[in-house]
């Protein structure tokens, strides 16, 4: 089980996990869910967090949504078919070779991909933190489930304002500005 911890700018990964074109528009709450995760992206940009990028099945579920891929013109997405990430080989590699322990995810589906990804990492001895607001399912009901179950094993919850102010640490600076605009927008 992870001890508490507070999320380091040094130490952090962000993965974004299948926000694919035929995937995302069944999500509840997709707007929300859209507004959310733009400004997440935006504000590990601002703060030099590295992203890894996933697709699931991309001839059958599309491509990354152009919202997302807009904003990260240099990542290239790791495509698999297996529901945890962890189970992908190349995925294992990318975040192995940043030397990060501590992983943010955001993602869909909460109870199947996002699910069993953060449960592999944290078996694996990462530090899981998953954004709330930055994931959904078809039907409320099991992403409300899912977090109660990564909760109980002890991969805790976070909100796109929390985990970006956890990471800033302090209210002043270039990106503290930054940041707040990022939050404050859309």
């Amino acid at each position: 089980m992870n001890t508490p911890y507070t999320l380091d700018i040094n130490k952090t990964v962000l993965i974004l996990i299948d926000f694919q074109e035929r995937l995302f528009p069944v999500m509840h709450d997709k707007e929300k869910l859209l507004r959310n995760l733009l400004k997440l992206v935006r504000g590990a940009r601002v703060l030099g967090i590295p992203i890894v990028l996933t697709e699931q099945y991309p001839r059958g579920l599309g491509i990354t949504l152009p919202e997302v891929k807009n904003l990260l013109p240099d990542v290239k997405p790791i495509e698999k078919v297996c529901f945890s990430c962890c189970d992908e080989a190349s995925f294992c590699q990318a975040v192995e070779s940043l030397g990060r322990r501590q992983v943010l995810i955001a993602g869909i589906e909460a109870h199947i991909c996002v699910y069993q990804t953060a449960m592999a990492l944290s078996h694996s001895g990462y530090q899981v933190q998953v954004v709330g607001d930055c994931v959904s399912s078809r039907d409320p009901e099991n992403k409300l489930v899912a977090l109660f179950k990564m909760g109980a094993a002890g991969i805790s919850p976070t909100t796109t304002e929390m985990a970006l102010f956890e990471l800033l640490k302090v209210a002043s600076g270039d990106k503290f500005k930054q940041i707040s605009n990022i939050v404050k927008s859309l």
